[in-house]
């Protein structure tokens, strides 16, 4: 990451157009933002009024929109879902309680992304602000509908998408027979058992990309006035910097388009001698 900070530093400062997501996404990508402002890039962050952590602050130009919800309603759909996630149970408890939690998550970002694209004004200043690149996560795909609208490079930003759309998108090999599913306990190391059951949990994947996405991809067929797939906009993207690290994570095949900067969202201290 810093390799490609000192890059980008050696160029004119050019105009960033950012579209983040809420939670942990943010708080990782804002010590980026901190250090592309300080290499002179010129930063505009879009953002609902309504979030966990996405607050105003001097050292970035932040555009506010209005969103139909509240702040407890917001925290309190969040809080549950991390709950459900967290707890233990059989496969099929699991499975319907984080389904459950992720459609009240997934319809508060959908509902804020619908206002995002709505907002005339807004996207009016985006249109005529001429920015020379998107930043933005695309687990929620408003960005890369936004990067399409305004024929903009885009550099995506993630720990990874649900249901393998990442995979998917950049054409990396993700086959259930080597690479273990969320949930299933398996590791990189599989008999046949252990693959059967692999291929079974990638099953339910279908149905959480169908409701998690499919709304995003009639809003974006609605706001582009043509036919298109969240699949379609993520095979956009220029850069994809993906926050994992191979020491942690198991180790696969990598387009060359993909930078891996897993670490980055650790606090930076000073080793001691």
């Amino acid at each position: 990451l810093f390799l490609l900070l000192s890059v980008l530093s050696l160029a004119a400062g050019g105009k960033l157009l950012v579209i983040p997501v809420d939670g942990s996404h943010w708080l990782s990508m804002r010590e980026v933002l901190d250090g592309l402002r300080e290499k002179g890039h010129e930063i505009v962050v879009v953002a609902p009024e309504i979030s966990l952590y996405i607050k105003p602050t001097k050292n970035l130009v932040m555009k506010m929109y209005p969103v139909p919800f509240t702040q407890e309603e917001m925290s309190g759909n969040f809080q549950s879902f991390v709950q459900d996630v967290l707890q233990e149970g059989s496969f099929l408890e699991r499975f319907l309680k984080v389904y459950q939690a992720m459609k009240k998550v997934s319809d508060l970002a959908l509902s804020s992304c619908a206002h995002l694209l709505k907002n005339k004004e807004l996207v009016r200043y985006l249109e005529e602000s001429k920015f020379d690149a998107i930043l933005t996560d695309p687990v929620l795909p408003c960005g890369p509908i936004l990067a399409e609208h305004l024929s903009i490079p885009s550099v995506f930003f993630l720990r990874g998408i649900p249901c393998g759309l990442d995979f998917e998108a950049t054409q990396c090999p993700n086959p259930p027979s080597y690479v273990p599913r969320i949930f299933t306990g398996n590791t990189d190391r599989m008999n046949f058992f252990q693959r059967v059951k692999n291929l079974i949990f990638e099953i339910p994947n279908y149905f959480l990309c169908d409701f998690v996405f499919q709304p995003y991809t009639k809003l974006a067929s609605e706001f582009l006035q043509r036919d298109v797939t969240v699949l379609d906009l993520l095979r956009q993207g220029s850069i994809w910097l993906l926050r994992l690290d191979f020491v942690l994570d198991y180790p696969r095949p990598l387009m060359p388009n993909i930078i891996v900067i897993g670490g980055v969202n650790c606090a930076h201290k000073k080793l001691s001698q």
